[in-house]
């Protein structure tokens, strides 16, 4: 590595990017919208990479999820003449699947040269099936494997039992188990996790201690902080949290890397055990022996602490993350605590509701002068504070928290707009819960992740607008639907048809609308038809 970087110091900046690549895809923070923009401004300077530059930042972007950013670079690199090596191809497989969907990623494996087609690749469609529940394809393609000699990794079957325990048939599990052990495969820390996994949702703990003892006596797969970490949970969730803390101090004890991971194991489980002084013991350790902290320990340790009601020290977390991530000016120290008593004025917007403005907020001339933006404002992290406010009934401090955040440099995204649609589906007041909906599906559009409403949620907003025969808003929220999903069926459109009707309004073209969308509809809804489509 230390070679490669004084490969990348050396090199041409008139032919090659100016720093390292990952340095430049990722210097304005890890958020989709951010890395796509690098991303895009890489590739149309034209300029040249390393491979081995190309093939971290696509292994990194998938890692954060942020597949099409990432098939994106691996494709057009390609494109470029940067020849890809059978891991690349099966990296580029999954991708695929992940932002095009499961056809494009068969027709991309079809279209492999065969000697292309090696254990990886078709490893990488095995777990596309596998991820994607397709069963029956799933259990073909591995048949077709072992004749080929290439299930001879723990990976395949890995997969495959995932599969059985996700689809509730984890009986299935024991049974690959003893085939890998017939096949003298070497199962891996992943292979024990998942089938401990198996026999913990079958409820059957003394199993799962069996397997324990079963990998210690076998000494060919030393138990790892992974282990302990799936342990601990397993034991959480039967409820036997004594025996959940034994297995957490044997975590700590593997934990010999201080993997940032590991500890956030250790809070979340410790959480989830109601163990307050446990937490914020490790949240001690975890301080002092990773100092450089990522967003995400805080974003664990807020969740963790507003879950077991202990606020105080969530917005303590908070203001602590804010002082060591966003860098406050020095001109403006006392801005947070004027924000979260500050009254916040509504705009003149036609989009928001009027008596409800204040979720949306505007700058006003107590906040004119508030902190200078911040490019890496992590939104995940005032997320979860802002869920904390709303979750004890603190409303006032989740809307000034949101507009502080936006003016800090956090890009809301639909999370936030999510959280601030459950609290008013929760209060009752469906005129906004549609309002933030809305917001929440473009800003998931926008980003490139897509939001859909859950169905529930779609159901009472449809039926809000049926009640309030509000035509309009009804074919806005359709509208915004589509975006996001394909097929709306009878869900969106018995309900549209009835809000028509009870408005009195005729649309001739229903009929052929619900012909083009392939929605059939009920007798009750199907005689609503005959009023509403009359020229």
């Amino acid at each position: 590595m230390a070679t490669r970087v004084k490969d990348v110091a050396r090199r041409s900046s008139k032919k090659y990017v100016e720093e390292a690549l990952y340095r430049r895809l990722f210097r304005r923070g890890s958020t989709p919208q951010a890395v796509r923009e690098e991303v895009d401004g890489f590739l149309d300077s034209r300029k040249r990479a390393f491979k081995w530059e190309v093939g971290v930042c696509v292994r990194r972007m998938r890692r954060h999820e942020l597949f099409r950013p990432a098939l994106k670079l691996s494709e057009v690199m390609a494109r470029r003449g940067m020849n890809p090596t059978v891991s690349d191809q099966a990296i580029r497989l999954d991708l695929v699947a992940k932002s095009r969907g499961i056809a494009a990623a068969e027709k991309y494996f079809m279209d492999l040269p065969e000697t292309s087609k090696t254990h990886l690749t078709y490893g990488a469609l095995l777990n596309c099936y596998c991820k994607e529940l397709m069963m029956e394809k799933a259990e073909a393609l591995m048949e077709k494997m072992k004749e080929l000699n290439f299930a001879f990794t723990a990976m395949s079957y890995n997969s495959l039992m995932a599969l059985y325990t996700k689809v509730n048939q984890p009986e299935k599990v024991p049974s690959i188990i003893q085939d890998m052990k017939a096949d003298d495969v070497l199962p891996d820390i992943f292979t024990y996790n998942v089938w401990m996994r198996a026999l913990a949702v079958r409820e059957d703990i003394p199993g799962v201690e069996r397997v324990i003892e079963e990998m210690k006596r076998d000494g060919r797969v030393t138990p790892d902080w992974t282990t302990y970490s799936n342990l601990a949970s397993i034991y959480v969730d039967a409820g036997q949290f004594e025996k959940a803390e034994a297995a957490l101090k044997e975590l700590e004890k593997r934990n010999t890397s201080n993997d940032l991971e590991a500890y956030q194991f250790l809070i979340t489980l410790y959480g989830r055990t109601q163990n307050l002084v446990e937490v914020h013991r490790v949240w001690r350790s975890l301080k002092r022996n990773c100092p450089r902290m990522a967003n995400m320990s805080y974003l664990n340790m807020i969740q963790v602490l507003a879950n077991l009601k202990d606020l105080p020290a969530a917005e303590a977390c908070f203001k602590e993350w804010e002082a060591r991530h966003i860098h406050p000016s020095k001109t403006n120290t006392k801005d947070f605590e004027a924000t979260k008593t500050s009254t916040v004025e509504p705009e003149s917007s036609t989009n928001a509701p009027n008596n409800q403005s204040d979720v949306k907020g505007t700058k006003d001339k107590g906040t004119e002068n508030l902190d200078v933006k911040h490019p890496k404002y992590d939104i995940r992290v005032a997320n979860a504070m802002i869920k904390a406010y709303i979750t004890e009934g603190m409303f006032d401090k989740a809307v000034a928290l949101k507009k502080r955040a936006k003016m800090r440099g956090g890009r809301l995204n639909a999370k936030t707009w999510e959280i601030f649609m459950e609290h008013y589906l929760k209060e009752g007041d469906l005129k906004m819960a549609y309002w933030c909906a809305d917001r929440a599906i473009k800003k998931g559009h926008s980003s490139g992740r897509i939001w859909v409403p859950p169905r529930e949620v779609t159901e009472r907003l449809m039926v809000y607008f049926e009640i309030n025969k509000d035509v309009d808003g009804a074919e806005k929220f359709v509208e915004a639907l589509k975006k996001v999903q394909k097929d709306l069926g009878p869900l969106v459109f018995e309900p549209l048809i009835r809000t028509y009707a009870s408005a009195g309004k005729k649309f001739p073209g229903m009929r052929h609308r619900l012909k083009i969308e392939n929605v059939e509809v009920s007798e009750g809804t199907a005689r609503l038809l005959e009023s509403i489509c009359v020229d």
